[in-house]
């Protein structure tokens, strides 16, 4: 069996824990940061989970995992 490809944008994009579950950053996050509020300013700065809608699509672009 061949070895599989990760994916070069999500292995830039996304990062897995330990318990397997994929996380990701808030978009967003450069476009007119000044008219933002302090709160959803520091919400940029957090991690958060992929809708687990998403996960399994998105575990087969990293078959290794990701840094």
């Amino acid at each position: 069996m061949p070895k599989l490809k990760t994916h070069s944008g999500a292995k830039d994009r996304l990062q897995l824990t330990g318990t397997g579950r994929v996380m990701r950053r808030k978009s967003h996050v450069n476009n007119a940061r000044r008219k933002k509020r302090r709160a959803v300013k520091g919400e940029f700065d957090t991690v958060m989970p992929v809708h687990e809608s998403y996960r399994r699509r998105l575990r087969r672009l990293l078959p290794y995992g990701a840094k």
